[in-house]
């Protein structure tokens, strides 16, 4: 079997436990309007590899990996859920560790069983929750988040352990009340092992003017590291206040 591959990185060290290989696959539903990978929406110029390929390009540096493993993402990788999983049920075979960077936008029940056999060869999922509100969910990235809090809860029902990624936007993420919202929800989940709040930069700005394509958040300047912090003690505080009850 061969995936639609974006592109891969050698040595990822922000994408889930030690320096991982990176495999960026193509097409995704969801149209973020912070979107720093728009060239990844679309099924077009992927390149085809088999999950043989990229285990050989694993190999060739292994050594670096010791702490680390492979990390697929995308775009949203589980839009090729069957190559996926049998990419990761060849990466246990050799004993690696594998993570899964998702929105969860394409998780459906009736899809339980391919769901159910891709948990078995995963050992992190990185999930990301754009807004915990529907409505401001469907304003900033097109799509209900119904799925992505299914597919939470799924995991969370299967006791795999999750990372939760949030990126501040200021005037669409930034709202303490949905902020402490968001921290109530995942205070619900008890295997978030790691919670990362990430500010939002304009760094892909020349992607879209390359690719025609319209950046809604043209004027929106770059949030600090310090708004993130912020914006995290809030989230923090709901998780807290669900954990007490």
């Amino acid at each position: 079997m061969e995936g639609l591959i974006h592109s891969i990185e050698s040595f990822g060290t922000v994408d889930g436990p030690g320096i991982r290989l990176v495999v960026f696959l193509k097409g995704c539903p969801m149209r973020c309007l912070y979107c720093h990978n728009p060239d990844t929406w679309t099924m077009n110029g992927a390149t085809k590899m088999s999950s043989e390929e990229i285990l050989d390009i694993y190999e060739r540096n292994k050594n670096f990996y010791t702490n680390g493993g492979i990390t697929i993402t995308g775009g949203e990788p589980l839009l090729q859920l069957d190559f996926v999983i049998e990419l990761c049920k060849k990466a246990k075979e050799k004993n690696i560790h594998t993570c899964i960077d998702t929105s969860g936008i394409t998780f459906t029940r009736n899809l339980y069983s391919k769901y159910d056999e891709l948990l078995k060869y995963v050992d992190l999922f990185m999930l990301d929750i754009k807004h915990i509100d529907e409505p401001k969910h469907l304003e900033l990235t097109g799509q209900s988040n119904k799925n992505i809090l299914d597919f939470a809860s799924y995991l969370n029902s299967n006791k795999k352990d999750i990372y939760i990624r949030h990126v501040i936007v200021k005037g669409y993420t930034d709202d303490p009340i949905y902020l402490r919202k968001l921290g109530n929800y995942i205070g619900t989940l008890k295997c978030v092992k790691a919670l990362d709040v990430l500010p939002y930069h304009d760094m892909a700005r020349n992607k879209y003017k390359q690719l025609n394509i319209e950046y809604k958040l043209k004027d929106l300047p770059s949030m600090s590291e310090s708004d993130a912090c912020i914006a995290k003690q809030e989230i923090l505080k709901g998780i807290i206040e669900t954990r007490k009850k």
